[in-house]
This record gives C-alpha cells, structure tokens and sequence, in this order.
C-alpha cells in the first residue's frame, strides 16, 4: 500500500503523525514545493504571533496605571526574535517525517491519471491519495499592480525593517494584525476596506471593538471603498483619493492550491475541493485543509488530518465542524466558536468582570456574548473580545460540541479572579427560565 500525500504543510504532516499511530506497514510519500511545516510555521501563523507579542507587551504597560514604564520596543530585535521562531530551514521537519518512515519528494506534483502523478520527471504511482496543497495569497484584479513591488503575508512577515508609510489592502484578520503591528512599530498605516466594516465574517460588535483599538492604535481605515488602480508608489480608490506609500500589502484573501489535479475529476467549487464527511473528494482520495475551503485554520487542517487517518484505518468517523474555534490576534483579541447568528443571545461586559480590574488600568472595552438553541437549551455559538479571549473561550468550544446542557454550564465552578467568569455571568443573563 503506497499512500502519497500532496503538500508537507501542517495539515500534510499531521495526517503523516495520524497514521502512524495507526499503521505502521503503509510506505508514505510526502510531495513539497517549498518547505516542510508549511505556510503558518514560516509565513503565517507563527511568524505572525511572535511579531505581535512585544507591541502588546508595550500596550500593556500603558494600561498598568503607571507601574510599568515602557516607551518603544525594537522592531528589529522583534524580527530577530520572528526569524528564530521561523527560521525558515526544514531540516527538522525532514528528520521527523524520516522517523516517520515517510519519504519526501521536492516539487509540484501533477496527477497524469486516477493512481499515478508526475514531480519534475519522477513518475510516482501510488494507491491512495492525500491531497493537502493548501492554499495561496488572492491577487485583486487592480490595474497597474502587476507594477507594483507589493506585499503578501510572505512578503510582510520577512521584512527586515518597518516602512515608513503602509497601506494595506483588506480587513479580514491577515490585514488587522498586521496594521495593527506596524502601526505599532511606527509604520504610518492605511488600512482600505471594500466592506462597510473590518473582520466581515465577525460578530459586527467585536469587529467594531477591533476598529475603535485599530485607530487608537493611529491606523487610518478606509471603509466601503475600493481600490480602482495602482502606481509604483501610491493607491487610488473609487472615490478619488490617492494613498502614498513605501509599502503596499495585499491581505485580500486566499484561494485553494487546486493545479495539476485535473486528471482525478474532482468537484472543486469556488471555496475549494468538495468532500464527504469522511473527508474523501473520490474514490481513494482525501482531501484536508484550507484545499477544501471549509475553514482556513491550521487546527481544522490538523482535525481533518485525523479524520482522513481514521477512515483510511477503516474507523468509523465523520468529521463534525459545529464548534470550529478560531481567533483573531489584535488586541484586543477576538475568539469565536460556532455559530453567532439567530437564536438566543446575552452578553455580558468584562468591564465587568473583576479580573479586568487586576490585569489592567484604565480597563478597556471587552465582553463575552453567549448564543443558544431555547429549544434545545444548548449553544450554538459563542464570541469573546478581551485579553487571551481564544485561551479561556475553548471551554465553549467542548459545550457546543458536546452540546452540554445549559443547566450543566451554569453549574460549572470559574475560578475566580479569572476572565472565565464572564462566561458563567454571560450564560446567567440567557434568562430561559432555568
């Protein structure tokens, strides 16, 4: 049994580790373009958070009521410290794909029929399909950028100096952060937004909490306004006003790595590959990750990673996505989990939390918002603004997949004095008559 997989990024890896644990005998192939780990231990997810980390520290201590003086931080100590996190060499991750018995072949790979593929001019012929290709930066359609030295998050978390004058194009969480960290190291930053509001996919109240801290901050947001065309220098939007700049970074999306599968006669929509609950895309292919479009995050690449695994294994599994967690890393943070929308909802301020008192002063605007299914009296969704929201949030990860009782959340003991027990106070304004 050859089981090759395509892309030796997280999710790639996981499903390597996954199997493992499973069957020792199978012969693996991993196929790579660039590095193993992949784009958030190199360019994304990692690169990103430690650049962030020392301008919080700096943000913190302005609201330690003056017990902490800290007036700049060092950007480029904080890129040295980036580089060490990222240090952008894979030989370790070579060495642990070897104890895994896997094997790794360099290049694009492009499937010639069902059962066999093509790296360079090594023909492969394998049994069973992975396919974890991930995916890549969207390009806009903006005349004059093919001019343009711009910027992707590659670009951006490989920098080695901040410029003096960024403008960054879209404000999903990608182009949030990452305003908010120049700014934040003394970049003049101008962040475009075609949307009428930042973090669109977002709850709307904790997407505006992000804007008010984004200005705070000095970032200069442009909202419901597109960019029309690009010059070597400058940005000009529909309604006419030119932005300058030394800089210019694209955070307009990503779109699924789906090239050289044509052969296999996938279903790939606009999101990404389509699959089952077992994650299959055909008969002896599994598709997993950010390819299929259901959720960009690494730990979702790494579940279905599992998944995949299990089903190969022969176990019965489905993969379930009703509680997928993600954060967003400004500050202040944004954590979700499920779905947001409709039914019953209560919130509850942080301000109002005692913990808030004893981590910072003056206090700035947090809360958590809890939303529930009254018939069922379970939640369906959970959202939380404030310090190291996406740590203690994932207890309402387990609750609403494990579609725990409302009754039993109430029941549960916060320790106190933590950020937990707004979510106890949250629950309790639900007000379903327990």
């Amino acid at each position: 049994m050859h089981i090759v997989v395509l892309g030796g990024g997280s999710s790639g890896e996981h499903f390597v580790g996954a199997l493992r644990r499973l069957d020792t005998d199978a012969r693996v192939t991993v196929v790579e373009r660039r590095l193993v780990g992949g784009e958030c231990s190199y360019w994304a997810c990692m690169p990103t958070k430690t650049m962030l980390r020392a301008p919080e520290l700096v943000a913190s201590a302005r609201h330690s009521d003056g017990a902490i003086t800290v007036s700049e931080v060092d950007v480029r100590r904080i890129f040295a410290w980036r580089d060490r996190v990222a240090e952008r060499d894979d030989s370790s991750q070579v060495e642990w794909l070897t104890s895994m018995d896997a094997g790794l072949l360099r290049g694009d790979a492009v499937v010639t029929e069902p059962g066999s593929l093509r790296v360079g001019e090594t023909e492969l012929r394998y049994d069973r399909l992975v396919i974890a290709t991930g995916s890549s930066p969207v390009i806009p359609p903006i005349e004059g950028l093919e001019n343009v030295d711009y910027w992707t998050n590659v670009e951006a978390t490989e920098a080695l100096e901040a410029p003096g004058r960024l403008v960054v194009l879209g404000g999903g969480p990608v182009g949030c952060e990452l305003a908010q960290f120049f700014a934040r190291v003394g970049s003049e930053v101008t962040l475009v937004q075609g949307d009428t509001r930042l973090l669109s996919r977002v709850d709307a109240e904790a997407a505006a909490l992000v804007e008010d801290a984004l200005r705070e901050d000095g970032v200069d947001i442009r909202l419901d306004v597109r960019a029309e065309r690009a010059t070597a220098t400058s940005l000009v939007l529909a309604d006419g006003s030119e932005l300058p700049f030394d800089r210019l970074l694209l955070a307009t999306g990503r779109r699924p790595n789906v090239g050289g599968l044509e052969a296999l006669g996938l279903e790939i929509s606009r999101r990404g590959i389509e699959v089952d609950e077992r994650m299959r895309a055909a008969e002896n292919v599994w598709a997993i990750g950010d390819v299929t479009g259901i959720a960009p995050f690494t730990h979702v690449g790494k579940y279905h990673a599992r998944v995949a695994a299990y089903d190969m294994d022969g176990r019965a599994v489905r993969a379930d996505h009703r509680a997928v967690p993600a954060t967003i890393f400004t500050d202040p943070q944004v954590a979700t989990v499920g779905d947001t929308t409709g039914g019953v909802s209560s919130r509850w301020e942080l301000t109002s939390v005692p913990r808030l008192s004893t981590y910072e002063r003056p206090k700035r605007p947090g809360f958590v918002k809890v939303v529930a299914d009254p018939e069922r009296r379970v939640l369906t969704g959970a959202v939380a603004v404030g310090p190291e929201s996406g740590e203690w949030l994932q207890q309402l990860t387990l609750a609403v997949r494990a579609e725990t009782p409302i009754e039993v959340l109430l029941d549960v003991i916060q320790p106190y004095p933590t950020f937990s027990e707004g979510v106890f106070l949250a629950l309790r304004e639900l007000n379903l008559d327990l």
